[in-house]
């Protein structure tokens, strides 16, 4: 009995930790995903008058009064951030799923390609594609190595502290290029790249304390990536490192 009761709660764990680690989801996506952020949304207060499972404008204004009421970046774009948020938010008194039209999740088209551009700025980063040449690589981790030492902070998106992407974010700012702020969507960008076809100022990703994308650091060559470690801040490390190797989720080609 003991036993049973241990494995229903690492079920239980299981399925709270990973029930919301969805795809990133905006304006013109459908399906399943769509359809279970709407039932969220409704259930938790907020304005969904049909269960259709396409992200139209409706949703997007609701996903962004969502993050502005939990103080999230507001971009009407749902990545693992608010996912997360969602998943602690409670429901509203009264509202039931079932109070809506819900539409037969069969009959929806499958998801539509992402929108190329989901932040503003001067020079705004496309997803998918290669966006700086390899020279242009080399000089912007060159303007990365000069942090070298600067504390990590949660959140910290400045010379005073970094987090991992914050400190990509602000590089890439420095150098023209604005990026979005998140790791998960930091690995959208470029193309898939085994080590081996790494350039100076590539991407490389790891996961480590949740599924997906969650670190993130500059390609510097040699087998080794520059990234701000929670530990010891900004740093090179090795892709081979024993903790790091593992870990290693991928590298994403942003020159050509």
């Amino acid at each position: 009995m003991k036993k049973n009761a241990f494995a229903l709660t690492l079920i239980l764990v299981f399925i709270c930790t990973h029930s919301f680690a969805s795809p990133t989801l905006s304006l013109n996506d459908k399906g399943k995903d769509v359809l279970t952020l709407q039932k969220k949304l409704y259930v938790i207060g907020y304005e969904i008058t049909e269960l259709d499972g396409e992200f139209g404008e409706e949703t997007q204004r609701a996903v962004s009064e969502f993050q502005e009421d939990n103080d999230l970046t507001v971009t009407g774009v749902v990545t693992n951030a608010t996912w997360r948020a969602l998943q602690k938010a409670k429901p509203v008194k009264g509202r039931k799923i079932s109070d809506l039209k819900m539409v037969d999740i069969n009959t929806l088209e499958k998801p539509r390609p992402k929108p190329v551009e989901i932040v503003t700025g001067d020079e705004v980063v496309p997803y998918g594609e290669t966006f700086i040449t390899v020279e242009e690589g080399e000089a912007i981790v060159a303007s990365a190595k000069e942090f070298i030492g600067v504390p990590y902070v949660f959140g910290g998106t400045t010379p005073s502290g970094f987090d991992c992407s914050g400190f990509l974010q602000y590089v890439f700012r420095q150098n023209g290029y604005e990026i979005p702020r998140l790791a998960d969507e930091q690995f959208l960008l470029g193309v898939s790249a085994k080590t081996s076809q790494l350039n100076v100022g590539d991407l490389v990703f790891f996961s480590t304390y949740m599924e997906g994308a969650s670190h993130c650091g500059f390609y510097v060559g040699d087998g080794n990536f520059l990234h701000t470690s929670s530990s010891k801040g900004v740093r090179i490390d090795s892709l081979s490192n024993v903790y790091w190797k593992p870990k290693f989720l991928g590298g994403r080609k942003i020159t050509y």
